[in-house]
């Protein structure tokens, strides 16, 4: 039984008005070859909901869910809260876990898939974070991915059949997730869990006819990422006969803002426009079984020194892939 004194959430972060729009994706996009028209595009994804991303509050939903379930099983462990990208800052929380005594922390990061920017950039975020604050001596270790545990699957497939009652007769369900760059696809098991967590979800729901495809690219057209695009991949099926789908973003761990924009407002509106009946299913989000698996491996699983590999052959690279062109 592992014997840690805190369990710290890193997540991405995002803006809580529209004055945090900008600010927050200049941190993003700090040394990435994006287009600067790009960050203004996805500036307006944002202002779409008067600037206020739903990343934030739905990790204090989950963070709540994890204290209630620590409380049940008479655990004292607090539970903190950090982000790479805006507040609160991963090195604003390490302060105050050192304040308050903390010195063994487990890491869940809110990405249940193996990549570059989905796990070994959020390891290199908290050693960062411990050297501009000082405190490398406090241990932290990473929590496994966790797109293979039986209780994520349960609770992606929950969503998916909640989603298949509203939408008797389905033709297709159509699983997403954030394309990466091709090169870093390459270096670490990204596509293939997506691909054996999509395989998993759809059988235990009964569904034989699935993909899996991308959304919300933000590289240079003259670098290769993941393809199909959905908005890409509806306009081709639709134009051989394809009419109801279920979109299931099994990519992400919330509903934030890659999701409410790209699958709720976007490709919401490509569906009306071509006539095509379309139910999104929800994230796993605070799901009861997520919430239970998160409390088991911060007891139970083997966990990582933050700058280990995840799993052989993943993201071996310590540094972040060089664009192209």
């Amino acid at each position: 039984m592992n014997s840690f004194d805190a369990l710290l959430v890193v997540s991405f972060g995002g803006p809580e008005k529209h004055e945090d729009v900008l600010p927050f994706l200049k941190n993003v996009l700090r040394g990435k070859n994006v287009p600067r028209e790009r960050m203004f595009e996805v500036a307006e994804h944002y202002y779409h909901f008067d600037g206020r991303s739903p990343i934030n509050d739905q990790n204090k939903q989950l963070i709540a869910a994890l204290e209630a379930e620590l409380r049940q099983q008479g655990l004292a462990i607090p539970v903190y809260w950090g982000n790479r990208n805006w507040h609160p800052l991963l090195a604003d929380t390490l302060k105050q876990m050192q304040a308050e005594g903390v010195r063994r922390a487990a890491a869940l990061t809110t990405s249940a898939f193996g990549s570059y920017s989905g796990c070994r950039q959020y390891r290199e975020d908290i050693a960062r974070a411990q050297q501009t604050t000082g405190v490398q001596d406090m241990v932290i270790e990473k929590l496994p991915n966790f797109c293979d545990r039986p209780e994520f699957i349960e609770a992606m497939t929950d969503r998916v059949r909640a989603a298949m009652a509203q939408l008797q007769g389905v033709e297709q369900v159509i699983f997403t997730a954030h394309s990466i760059p091709v090169s870093m696809a390459e270096a670490s098991p990204y596509l293939r869990q997506l691909k054996e967590a999509s395989a998993r979800v759809a059988t235990a729901c009964g569904i034989s006819n699935w993909t899996l495809v991308f959304q919300s690219r933000s590289g240079p057209p003259t670098q290769p990422w993941l393809a199909p695009d959905i908005c890409d991949y509806l306009r081709e099926q639709h134009a051989i006969g394809l009419r109801s789908v279920i979109i299931c973003p099994i990519g992400f761990i919330s509903d934030h803002m890659e999701v409410l924009y790209d699958l709720d407002t976007e490709a919401r509106a490509l569906c009306d426009q071509l006539g095509m009946k379309m139910v999104r299913a929800g994230t796993a989000g605070a799901h009861p079984k997520l919430v239970s698996m998160v409390c088991d491996m911060l007891l139970h699983s083997p966990t990582t020194e933050i700058l280990a590999h995840c799993e052989p052959g993943c993201c071996p690279a310590l540094q972040r892939p060089r664009p192209i062109g």
